[in-house]
């Protein structure tokens, strides 16, 4: 086992890898921590590289039990004011940081089934944002999320802390532009729903128990010009009060339910 007590080349990777993008790409890796993050990454056989621990400290059950399920990976033991900043803490350092590969940016990876969901994120700006959606995609049953266009890095610390884990259950693609995404969806039987403000459809009033490629537009500019004019329908949430508009990850996690509420009813009264 490897132990690290200074700010040694590992260590400035792992520190550079954080903020930067381009050497986090590079490097073809990105930290992760936390309990459920770890463990769903783990439990769903991505790829664990290296495992950072607290030199100074005992190990819980739950980071004993973590090391045997990978007896393969490389440990290392890292001085607590060291690992506390690259788990980004003022104060204590995390237990350990789990150092895990990034799998391909391949469509091929999200399943296309009859009762396929999928959720394309346009442009997005804000890496919070983009945890957040992937977490509402997880939890309303969608089989993956595509980021396209010039967008915040769905690997940037931010955004992996916001998914709460749920980037390792759900299969999350970042593709250049549309086009790619189009071709890839029309080889089955898909709808494309884009969710506008001006959209001609309710939410509610619309059928989304068939496969649907769901939209969600950039969080100033909505959708994309080449995005509406691809959608089959474009649908819109009624709001009332004083807000002219629901931020992208609010949208995105009502119509994600609504889609949830009519499958489950559908599924019940089929």
């Amino acid at each position: 086992m490897q132990r690290i007590s200074s700010r040694n080349a590992r260590f400035q990777v792992w520190q550079a890898s954080l903020t930067n993008r381009t050497k986090r790409q590079r490097a073809g890796e990105f930290l992760v921590q936390g309990v459920r993050p770890i463990s769903v990454a783990v439990d769903n056989g991505w790829p664990i590289r290296t495992i950072i621990t607290d030199a100074a400290r005992p190990l819980s059950r739950w980071a004993q039990d973590l090391l045997q399920k990978l007896p393969r990976v490389e440990r290392v033991a890292m001085a607590p004011e060291l690992l506390a900043e690259l788990g980004e803490k003022d104060e204590a350092a995390p237990e350990l940081l789990a150092v895990v590969g990034m799998p391909a940016d391949d469509l091929a990876r999200i399943p296309v089934g009859p009762d396929f969901l999928g959720v394309v994120f346009d442009r997005p700006s804000g890496p919070g944002n983009i945890g957040s959606i992937i977490r509402s995609a997880d939890a309303f049953g969608a089989n993956g999320v595509i980021i396209t266009g010039h967008a915040a890095d769905v690997y940037d610390p931010k955004a992996v802390r916001a998914t709460t884990g749920s980037l390792f259950a759900v299969p999350t693609v970042r593709v250049p532009s549309h086009s790619e995404v189009l071709d890839w969806a029309r080889t089955s039987e898909v709808v494309v729903v884009g969710t506008d403000e001006h959209g001609s459809t309710d939410v509610y009033d619309f059928d989304f128990t068939q496969p649907t490629l769901l939209l969600i537009g950039n969080e100033t500019n909505g959708l994309s010009a080449a995005w509406k004019a691809a959608a089959d329908h474009l649908v819109r949430i009624p709001i009332t009060g004083s807000a002219s508009s629901l931020n992208a990850a609010n949208a995105a996690t009502a119509v994600l339910y609504e889609i949830s509420r009519q499958r489950s009813h559908s599924f019940k009264t089929g």
